[in-house]
């Protein structure tokens, strides 16, 4: 094999290798929950990447979500973008299902944070 195709052969490999090394497989959507402090009521937010949802005055934005590839239902890993309807933004990072308070929302009227990753 040509040096150039291995190295076409590694470079289209990369993001494969590196998904099995660290175990983590990418989902195309997650279920999020959202609570309205001031009304008490929690809504179940099914999103899918790249899309946003509005959530009374926010709007949520999947950019990814990630899961242990060996055991989808132990966890979720989801990387967020929380915005006002202003634009002004709230919240932009990683939420982990297993551990919100690690990086949470923090918002004076609504909480939003990752239930599962899902591929439907």
């Amino acid at each position: 094999m040509k040096p150039a195709l291995i190295v076409l052969a590694i470079a289209a490999a990369g993001p494969v290798l590196a998904q099995q090394a660290d175990g983590l497989a990418q989902a195309s959507g997650a279920l999020l929950r959202g609570l309205d402090k001031i009304s008490g009521i929690s809504t179940d937010i099914p999103v899918r990447v790249n899309e946003r949802v509005d959530f009374g005055q926010i709007s949520v934005t999947l950019k990814q979500c990630r899961y242990p590839a060996n055991d989808p239902a132990s966890n979720a890993y989801a990387y967020l973008q929380i915005n006002e309807k202003d634009g002004k933004t709230d919240f932009e990072g990683w939420m982990i299902a297993d551990s919100p308070a690690l990086s949470a929302l923090d918002h004076p009227r609504y909480d939003v944070w990752v239930i599962r990753c899902n591929n439907s």
